[in-house]
């Protein structure tokens, strides 16, 4: 049995672009979680989960709204010390700080400074939301200089061709050649 595998990813990108089923899939793929002996799956978390209400499609991680900063910020804090204090885990991050910085952005004209959480890293089912893919790609240009900004190693996938399997690969390919599938 060789060494325990542990990897620690964040997809980050606009909608549309496949992050959760490309997250499921790496949640599965054998050159992320390494061989099973039964079914278990890793941490999959989003910051997507809407738990700031208490109805579907409400507020979360990343769509705050300006009175909810505390409790935002906090959740961030929260989810670095778990990180941390569980660091031989797998960590599966369906969108999370740069969708926060580009929605807040976006919205609000807030810019926040994850640099914190970085340096501490190391390491969609509503249709009316895709009338106007414009939009889209305001986002896109936002979240590339984001994700140019931000201090985590990064990937970025072109994933136009819908292809899945092949988008998963290559992140497996990545991670492993990067040495993110292990805990030094």
């Amino acid at each position: 049995m060789g060494n325990k595998l542990v990897p620690k990813i964040i997809l980050e990108g606009t909608r549309l672009t496949f992050k959760t089923d490309i997250a499921f899939a790496l949640n599965e793929h054998p050159r992320m979680v390494g061989p099973r002996k039964y079914r278990y799956h890793s941490p999959l978390i989003s910051g997507e989960w809407c738990a700031f209400t208490n109805f579907p499609w409400g507020r979360g991680l990343i769509n705050f709204e300006p009175q909810e900063e505390t409790q935002a910020m906090e959740t961030y804090h929260t989810w670095a010390r778990l990180f941390e204090l569980q660091r031989y885990y797998s960590w599966i991050v369906d969108r999370f700080h740069i969708s926060t910085r580009a929605y807040q952005w976006m919205t609000y004209q807030r810019d926040y400074d994850f640099r914190w959480l970085e340096q501490r890293l190391k390491v969609s089912g509503n249709p009316s939301q895709y009338a106007d893919l414009s939009r889209f790609e305001v986002e896109q240009t936002l979240m590339r200089r984001l994700v140019a900004e931000s201090l985590l190693p990064r990937l970025e996938v072109d994933i136009s061709d819908n292809d899945i399997p092949r988008a998963v690969e290559q992140i497996a390919d990545w991670m492993e050649k990067t040495g993110g599938l292990y805990l030094d």
